[in-house]
């Protein structure tokens, strides 16, 4: 019974959340999506705002170990799809289509791991007396989002930071406002500035803006995957064999198991060759969803190997954007929010850190690394670093409202050599139990090479794109 009536707050708090974005206008211009609200909606209910206020109760301790299991398995679903039903380029083609945008995308997220490390290690250890692994929550929040966050809450409890699920939720939480904030802050001023190759009026800036909030719904769905999906060919199945919905589910089930079997196979080698060598345990704390990615791709490859037809890639995503609604909205419903209340200004520090290291990237580096239209195209990793996929989407649409610069084609094609390792990817995953295992001054020269890395390389593109 606690199960049922788990998931039918679930649903409850989603379609409250519909119902309070039409009926106040101020979300949709900030683009907060319906999970979202009805997971503070929710949180608002709980123990710790209306259970502190008043002596009722509207959620049982199950029903809230109920949320708090949903959004670890939910990141699983959300990750083993991710590559389901997409033709995957060559590498060298990805590259020459996107090799500057994927430099510059690298350079943001190793940025935000050593902004992050360095001021947790120089400031924030000292003064406020926090855990090392703080500093990665730039990166876990900012770039991977409320999936990633949530997510990770199994990897911070296994290292003895249970808090950190909530603190990584709180940046997701205002990077996704800070980055439409920040991100039209800096249209108008590239407008002013004449650094748009299309829009260059006020007037039109404007104008645009009002469009993309009109048609913000689906357009990640539409462009993130232009170039990249197949297209409409022979159905894999048919209804009367097996439902296509049931069909999809269970090439996404096959992606997790896959993934499950490589992980208990690289756990499994730790333990019996590498731990006995005094080795710390890494493998050990390794969460599932970035493995299940791999899995996914295995899957995709299988597949065409034994089938004529292709996925439906409009229906993983579907799935993929389901699972992602009830892991949001789940891993909201049971924030603790003392958590914040005791990092408040820690998490502040950090978090303004963040965003003046991304917002100097952008007007400093970008331009340097992507000579043609490094407005249009750069503006979306800007959103994309300061919130999610769909705020850089949504910001390139503004200044490149008829896909007249190559800005959509290369941000599509960047995500494929840049999701599977940072914003979520499996360096994301890891990044918390590798401070936890090798230290912060350790990570801090790590990262830092990284960065150096990255940034050396796409000033070098620079100069021939």
């Amino acid at each position: 019974m606690d199960l049922l009536i788990a998931f039918a707050w679930l649903g409850v708090a989603l379609i409250a959340g519909k119902l309070f974005r039409n009926a106040f206008p101020v979300f949709k211009r900030l683009f907060i999506p319906a999970s979202i609200l009805g997971g503070m909606l929710l949180l608002l209910l709980g123990p710790d705002v209306l259970g502190a206020l008043s002596p009722v109760t509207l959620f049982s301790p199950q029903v809230l170990s109920i949320w708090g299991g949903i959004p670890g398995f939910m990141i699983n679903i959300v990750f083993a799809a991710l590559f389901l039903g997409k033709t995957l380029p060559k590498i060298k083609d990805i590259w020459k289509k996107a090799g500057p945008q994927i430099a510059f995308s690298h350079t943001v997220a190793w940025g935000q791991y050593v902004v992050g490390l360095g001021v947790t290690g120089l400031v924030l250890v000292p003064l406020f007396a926090v855990e090392p692994m703080f500093g990665t929550l730039i990166e876990i929040g900012f770039i991977g989002g409320h999936g990633t966050a949530a997510g990770l809450g199994d990897t911070f409890a296994e290292l003895g930071w249970p808090q950190g699920q909530d603190l990584a939720l709180g940046v997701a939480t205002l990077g996704i406002v800070l980055g439409i904030f920040a991100g039209i802050i800096l249209v108008n001023w590239g407008v002013r500035n004449n650094h748009t190759s299309v829009i260059k009026t006020g007037s039109e800036a404007k104008q645009d803006i009002k469009e993309a909030q009109e048609v913000h719904q689906g357009m990640e769905d539409d462009l993130v995957n232009r170039g990249l999906a197949d297209e409409a060919l022979p159905e894999v199945t048919k209804v009367e064999s097996m439902e296509p919905l049931t069909f999809h589910l269970a090439y996404i089930a096959a992606g997790i198991g896959i993934g499950a079997l490589i992980l208990t196979v690289l756990t499994w080698f730790e333990r019996q060759f590498l731990l006995p060598l005094g080795t710390p345990v890494l493998l050990g704390h390794l969460p599932l969803f970035p493995i299940a990615m791999i899995g996914g791709i295995i899957v995709e490859k299988l597949h065409h190997r034994f089938f004529k037809g292709v996925l439906d890639r409009v229906l993983i995503m579907r799935i993929q954007g389901s699972a992602l609604d009830m892991l949001i909205v789940s891993a909201l419903a049971s924030l603790t929010l003392s958590a914040l209340a005791q990092a408040w200004l820690p998490l502040l520090v950090l978090v303004s850190a963040g965003i003046i290291w991304t917002v100097a990237a952008f007007m400093f580096i970008a331009p340097r690394m992507m000579r043609t239209h490094w407005f249009e195209r750069g503006i979306g990793d800007f959103g994309q670093s300061l919130g999610v996929t769909a705020t850089g989407l949504l910001l390139m649409r503004i200044v490149d409202p008829k896909n007249e610069t190559p800005a959509f084609e290369a941000f599509g094609y960047k995500q494929l050599l840049f999701e599977p390792f940072v914003g979520g990817g499996l360096f994301t995953a890891i990044s918390a139990p590798l401070v936890f295992t090798f230290g912060l001054r350790t990570m801090f020269v790590v990262t830092g090479a990284m960065l150096l890395f990255w940034l050396i390389l796409g000033l070098r593109m620079g100069r021939k794109f």
